[in-house]
């Protein structure tokens, strides 16, 4: 019986929206953001597949190790900045282990904070948990592979939509929602708090 409400919850915790989950955790705001591998300039990794959201969509970045394959498999794969773990669950399916952590940030261009979810997906190990606070370059966890379903890589979505959650299918593909993960960390390398 505890083990059918566990997956019961686990399957509800599917349906809600990140931000439905996480209503009264504080997002601390940005400084800046880094890459997720090779703190803090993806060293010794390189972007296999980038983001495309035209067929054959794409919506993410596949980092992996200069020495390809599975030669990157448990490497650390760190927070891009000072945020909240939103989502820390193995969803299984294409996806095995994945952390979602939300981030606050002041756009220069306007003076507005902003915020964005970082989508880190196919992860070995999760070192995290819902609510944690994270800070820029903390370990989040280690590369995996979906438990064996692919090489060993980090499947890494920037979302300015902050209702996608795990249903990716339920907002357009475009760049409304999502942001081109390199380019968005370059924009904002460095950001003022005031």
């Amino acid at each position: 019986l505890i083990v059918i409400l566990a997956i019961i919850l686990f399957l509800l915790a599917l349906l809600v929206p990140v931000h439905a989950q996480q209503r009264s955790a504080k997002v601390p705001l940005a400084d800046g953001f880094d890459f997720p591998v090779g703190k803090p300039d993806a060293t010794g990794y390189y972007k296999a597949r980038g983001m495309r959201l035209s067929p054959p969509v794409h919506f993410s970045e596949d980092w992996n190790g200069a020495g390809g394959g599975d030669s990157d498999m448990g490497a650390p794969v760190s927070s891009i900045g000072d945020g909240v773990v939103t989502w820390a669950y193995d969803v299984h399916q294409g996806w095995g282990n994945v952390v979602i952590i939300r981030y606050a940030y002041r756009d220069p261009a306007s003076g507005q904070v902003r915020f964005i979810d970082a989508l880190y997906g196919h992860l070995r190990d999760i070192m995290v948990k819902v609510g944690q606070i994270v800070k820029r370059g903390q370990q989040i966890g280690t590369i995996g592979n979906n438990h064996g379903m692919y090489a060993a890589h980090l499947h890494f979505e920037i979302r300015l939509n902050l209702n996608i959650g795990m249903q990716r299918e339920s907002v357009a593909r475009d760049l409304t929602n999502w942001a081109d993960p390199t380019e968005f960390i370059k924009k904002y390398r460095r950001l003022n708090r005031d």
